[in-house]
């Protein structure tokens, strides 16, 4: 509405371009960042036929041009000729029609009627207004044109530009008086300040005056600044005039608000409509699109073919300029020599005029034959141009004559390939605009896909709260449980605390598997929702049932039991917090509580009974199994002694060969009596299930007497185990990474074990029998070996350890009793140290009859025996390792047999 208003103004003659149209169209071009509005509407107007519109107008687009938006000079029909000129304005080299066009720009102000603009009536107003923006230029341009001339006369001659500094002299005095005149007018005062031009042009022939030159400027007032104040009561017009403005602007959006409701309504109809017949169309428009895409081709292929004409014609034509530039050059070229031979002859005449006087008669007759010379060359030249002018006019006629054929020729083959070309770019638009609208409803399409799987994705998201919610509602309780004076009563076995706590591990597996499989595809939730319900369940009934068990556990299993329950449910409900949230979503990890469960599952694996893992029925072939496998084990350790000595041999000399085959040969001799002592325990063991079995088989035997046979197998592993640690400890003093402790340990350790054999067998035994006396003669022989290997060990020992002789000559009183001290303070830590190792051993000891499930009070009744360690049977190092074939036993190193209702206790 706001250009229609401009426009309207602009169209009527009558009125005058007024200053608030202007800023109301300045204002549309920064609203819009560009004068798309006003050019469609300005190339509507009728500019060719009155006058008074042109001038108004070209005042308007003047103004536009210099306060508009910056995109106003793309926008403008006349950008590509900008661009031209933005070329070539660099590239000008600073050449004289530069200049020339600068003062052409000036002269403009000259042909401007004064007489006719007076500034008090309203007519006069408006032919004076568009002066402003001519002021404005005619400072830019004065000192343009000043800094030009200057530039020239430091590259040119003087004589040269002599023609440009008079022109200049003329246009300098003009524009002064054409400052003074408007700067006395009253509509140009209170409008823009006008600059004042010096009294004298500036002098071009010194360069340092340009240094003098001063560029004028031309002042415009703020258009905001109130002129006057003619009462003190009036409101500011400022803010009546923004409020003027924000009323306009709200009313104009409201009306665009109302079009574009109503547009988007018969847009919704319309999009119903063509929905319909976008889809027949589009086959249809493929074909017709081929089509075109032929027809383009062919089209490409005429317009080269006419390019290929317009170019030769070109050619002919830029020929015929360079002939043309010819024949001018070669005109300029003899009236330049003709001028400088003047110019000589002049100076010849200046020389002869300076001479003696009685050379004057001379000069002048030179002077008169110079002057006939000239007149006869110049006349001869004339002809000879006049002749070559013809010739060249000639030529130039049929040039232009064939140019202007091609020209025809050529314009009607343009207007062919234009009315195609447009064809075409019809067309184009066409299937342009209805493309635009498919991918607009492609566009709504996908907005509407992507709101359902954002929906989908937080609906899901939701029941993982909710499955959260209640897993955690679960755990709770059964936390709860955990305090309730009623849950004391509830007990539960080891074995069904494992097999839930094994259970738990594996939906904790399950639920780390849903957990990464939702991180991948957050839009399914099923398999995580699945895996948190089995895992809230089965976690719940751990801890309930961990707390059952706990119940019935010794106090330091209990604790801990308690303990890891309320620890794995603290984990499972920080776990299941960090699912609730999507910030925590991504750091979730179950691997805390498969720790915490994995200590319930340990827990519950001490607390079953020993001796259960085995059937009763199973007990005669584990019996013989494991007398092969101990007698297996002693015929490896001997072989392996053989070997370690052959690489004795080989690797030392000397003491150490020595002390290392004493210690060798007491080992295999030791390993040899084991062996025979294993072979006369399985005679004897076989001498007693034949007289005792009566009619029963030998698996109903053993399992009938199972303590016994317990007790048995337990020996039998003890002697398997000893044989190989001897072996290992051997193998590491030789190769001096042992300690000779751990072979005497290893050697008291095989003989406690060869008694726990004995007796073992004995209890089975006949007193008369035969084998009985040979087992015993074999534990005496096992015992002596033991005390051998011992012995050499020692020995060994003392021969290799270097000994210090104690020289305390050269000690002083003072020396002498600091040693004494600090002796003391040694003995004191080892006999402290040994103190404590001795409870240690006791404890461990303690701890090892407790988890083999033989009571303190057991071992003191059956045989009297204090459950104190014994000096002769050292614990095991913690550093040596199990071997593969003979296990350690789990049973206690003494072995409780009963027989009719009688404990037996075999200390080892």
């Amino acid at each position: 509405m706001r250009y229609r208003e401009v426009m309207h103004a602009l169209e009527c003659p009558s009125s005058q371009s007024k200053m608030s149209i202007h800023q109301r169209i300045i204002l549309g071009t920064y609203r819009e960042k560009g004068a798309f509005t006003f050019w469609s509407y300005a190339l509507g107007i009728p500019l060719s036929s009155n006058s008074i519109l042109s001038w108004k107008f070209c005042h308007v687009l003047h103004k536009v041009l210099r306060d508009g938006h910056h995109n106003v000079k793309t926008c403008s029909p006349l950008y590509t000729l900008y661009s031209v000129l933005g070329f070539l304005f660099p590239h000008n080299q600073m050449h004289m029609k530069t200049c020339r066009e600068k003062m052409n720009l000036c002269a403009v102000i000259r042909q401007l009627n004064t007489s006719i603009a007076i500034s008090t009536t309203t007519s006069g107003q408006c032919r004076l207004s568009p002066l402003i923006q001519v002021i404005q230029d005619c400072s830019h341009l004065y000192h343009f044109t000043v800094k030009l001339l200057f530039k020239l006369h430091a590259c040119l001659p003087a004589d040269t530009l002599q023609g440009h500094r008079d022109r200049f002299h003329d246009q300098f005095h003009s524009l002064k008086t054409f400052f003074n005149k408007a700067r006395d007018m009253l509509y140009f005062k209170r409008l823009i300040q006008i600059p004042k031009l010096p009294e004298s042009p500036p002098n071009f022939l010194h360069a340092a005056s340009l240094a003098k030159h001063a560029r004028p400027v031309v002042v415009i007032p703020s258009e905001d600044e109130p002129e006057q104040q003619e009462d003190d009561d009036d409101d500011d017009p400022e803010p009546e005039c923004l409020l003027v403005y924000r009323d306009f602007q709200i009313e104009n959006l409201q009306q665009d608000l109302e079009l574009l409701r109503a547009d988007l309504e018969r847009v919704k109809g319309e999009a119903q409509r063509y929905i319909t017949q976008l889809k027949s169309q589009i086959n249809s428009l493929e074909a017709e699109l081929e089509e075109q895409r032929v027809h383009k081709q062919r089209a490409l292929v005429e317009n080269e073919q006419l390019r290929m004409e317009l170019e030769a014609t070109r050619r002919r034509n830029a020929e015929h300029e360079i002939v043309q530039a010819t024949f001018g050059e070669a005109e300029s070229k003899r009236a330049q020599a003709t001028e400088q031979r003047y110019t000589k002859l002049k100076e010849k005449h200046t020389e002869l005029v300076s001479s003696h006087a009685e050379l004057l008669r001379k000069v002048q007759n030179l002077i008169y034959f110079c002057h006939s010379v000239v007149f006869c060359l110049v006349h001869w030249v004339g002809e000879q141009l006049t002749s070559s002018m013809l010739a060249l006019q000639a030529e130039k006629e049929r040039l232009m004559r064939s140019a202007s054929e091609k020209e025809a020729e050529l314009s009607s083959l343009s207007q062919a390939a234009q009315l195609q070309q447009s064809s075409l770019q019809q067309e184009r638009e066409r299937s342009t605009r209805e493309l635009g609208e498919l991918q607009d409803k492609l566009q709504e399409k996908s907005r509407r896909e992507v709101q359902l799987q954002q929906k989908l994705l937080e609906e899901q998201f939701s029941l993982l709260q909710g499955t959260v919610s209640e897993a955690e509602c679960i755990i709770q309780d059964a936390v709860a449980k955990l305090d309730d004076p009623l849950h004391i009563r509830c007990t539960s076995s080891p074995d069904y605390l494992v097999s839930r706590a094994e259970a738990t591990l594996g939906s904790i597996d399950k639920v780390k598997k849903g957990h990464s499989v939702y991180l991948t595809n957050m839009g399914d939730a099923g398999g995580l929702l699945r895996a948190l319900t089995n895992f809230s369940h089965l976690a719940a009934d751990t801890i309930i049932n961990g707390s059952a068990t706990a119940h019935l556990a010794p106090t330091d299993h209990s604790d801990r039991l308690t303990e890891n329950c309320r620890g794995c449910a603290t984990q499972s409900l920080q776990f299941l917090k960090d699912l609730k949230s999507k910030a925590s979503l991504q750091r979730a990890d179950p691997a805390s509580i498969r720790i915490v469960v994995e200590k319930i599952l340990r827990l519950g694996e001490e607390l079953r009974p020993k001796g259960m893992d085995v059937r009763q029925d199973e007990l005669g072939d584990l019996v013989d199994k494991e007398m092969a496998a101990t007698s297996a084990a002693i015929e490896k350790a001997v072989r392996r002694i053989d070997e370690m000595m052959n690489q004795a041999r080989m690797d030392t000399s000397g003491v150490k060969l020595e002390v290392n085959e004493r210690i060798l040969y007491s080992c295999t001799d030791l390993m040899k009596a084991i062996h025979l002592l294993v072979l006369t325990s399985t005679d004897l063991q076989k001498e007693i299930v034949e007289g005792g079995r009566g009619a029963a088989t030998i698996k109903e035997f053993y399992a009938r007497n199972s303590r016994w046979t317990e007790g048995l197998l337990s020996a039998s592993k003890a002697v398997g185990w000893g044989a190989t640690q001897m072996v290992e400890s051997a193998d590491k003093v030789v190769l001096h990474t042992g300690k000779y402790e751990e072979l005497i340990v290893c050697s008291h350790e095989i003989a406690a074990s060869t008694a726990q054999l004995v007796a073992s067998s004995k209890v089975k035994a006949d007193r008369n029998s035969t084998k009985l006396t040979a087992l015993q003669q074999a534990s005496r022989h096992v015992n002596e070996m033991a005390a051998n290997v011992v012995a050499s060990t020692k020995t060994g020992q003392e021969h290799l350890e270097d000994k210090d002789t104690m020289d305390f000559s050269g000690m002083s009183l003072i020396k002498l009793k600091m040693e004494e001290m600090e002796s003391q303070v040694k003995v004191l830590e080892l006999e402290n140290q040994l103190g404590n190792e001795r409870l240690r051993l006791g404890e461990l000891r303690k701890k090892h009859y407790d988890i083999a499930g033989v009571p303190t009070a057991d071992l003191s009744e059956g045989n009297g025996l204090d459950p104190s360690p014994a000096p002769v049977a050292p614990s095991k190092p913690s550093v040596m390792r199990k071997p593969d074939l003979a296990q350690k036993p789990n049973l206690p190193p003494k072995n409780m047999v009963r027989e009719h209702n009688c404990w037996i206790c075999v200390h080892v």
